[in-house]
């Protein structure tokens, strides 16, 4: 009887194990590295296609991620928005320690959906975050042409009191309601 039950068990737990080997090379967890950036989430690579989460693949190429949950689709929309900043009439992406003033000029096209806010921000070295300035599709200035426009903020003054790297980013948040998204990004060194 002893010998019927070991026997028994030994199939049925050969059988599991049998399973979830199989199972494992069926979808395996697979790392996804986009210009030496890793994605936070892990993809799955199953019959030789790699599987990506949307959300961290459009925020690590800075592009707006529209949901349709009538049509079940899900969208990655990038537009190309090129800054660059201005102190007076002359273009920086270096600073010296200090307070300075300047502009952010910002150039948008190839947007192929409509949005109905932007903002401008810039981080510190150490993450801190201030808005430059915010426009909302209730403003009578804003772009109606989303396809190609033209963006220069007011003059912003600020204080680079650390050596570093300062990140001014773009966002974007589309018609659909969604949260803002980055859709671009301007490195400063501070000296």
């Amino acid at each position: 009887m002893k010998l019927r039950r070991l026997l028994i068990l030994t199939v049925a737990l050969s059988l599991v194990g049998g399973s979830a080997i199989y199972a494992d090379t069926i979808a395996q967890k697979v790392r996804i590295v986009i210009n030496k950036q890793e994605l936070d989430d892990q993809g799955m690579l199953e019959d030789g296609k790699a599987y990506v989460g949307v959300r961290s693949l459009a925020d690590l190429m800075k592009a707006l991620v529209i949901w349709d949950d009538a049509a079940k689709k899900v969208s990655i929309v990038k537009p190309n928005v090129h800054m660059f900043l201005m102190d007076g009439s002359k273009p920086f992406g270096g600073v010296e320690r200090g307070k300075k003033s300047f502009k952010v000029f910002s150039q948008v096209d190839n947007l192929t959906t409509s949005i109905n806010a932007f903002k401008v921000t810039i981080a510190d070295p150490y993450g801190d975050e201030k808005e430059i300035e915010t426009h909302t599709s209730k403003e009578s200035d804003f772009p109606t042409d989303k396809d190609n426009f033209w963006f220069t903020s007011g003059e912003y003054a600020y204080n680079f009191s650390s050596v570093g790297k300062y990140t001014i980013r773009f966002w974007m948040k589309s018609a659909d309601g969604g949260a803002y998204q980055v859709v671009s990004e301007k490195t400063v060194f501070a000296k």
